[in-house]
Formats: C-alpha cells, structure tokens, sequence
C-alpha cells in the first residue's frame, strides 16, 4: 500500500506529517528519520482494529485485504 504524506516543517524545529486518506492520523519527528519511523507507527496505530470490540455474527467473516 503506498499513501500520501505531507512533511509540514515544526516551528519548534523538526518536521510534523499528516496522511490526508487517514483522518486524524499525523505524527511528529525531530529529524527526518525520526519522522519517518514515526509515521510508520502512526498509519499503523491507526489502521488497526481490535476485532474483540466488534460484534460478528456467525455469519460474518473477516477478511484481511492488501492494497
């Protein structure tokens, strides 16, 4: 999967980045390196899904999909 990234600099210094296909996900780095490793996380973080907090039924199934 590839996505969109804008790397906004920081005013405190550094670099803040934001996914526009994901809201609400941005992170932060104090470095390039630090911000990339942190996106990872962030896209992550915010894809995932507890599937325990979600009611199935028995007929329901669940599908792990690769874009």
């Amino acid at each position: 999967m590839k996505l969109k990234v804008i790397v906004h600099p920081a005013e405190e210094g550094g670099f803040w980045a934001e996914v526009p296909a994901i809201q609400g996900c941005a992170t932060q780095g104090d470095t390039m390196e630090e911000l990339l490793k942190n996106l990872h996380e962030a896209v992550e973080a915010c894809l995932s899904v507890d599937l325990e907090q979600i009611e199935l039924s028995g007929n329901d199934r669940v599908l792990d999909l690769a874009v």
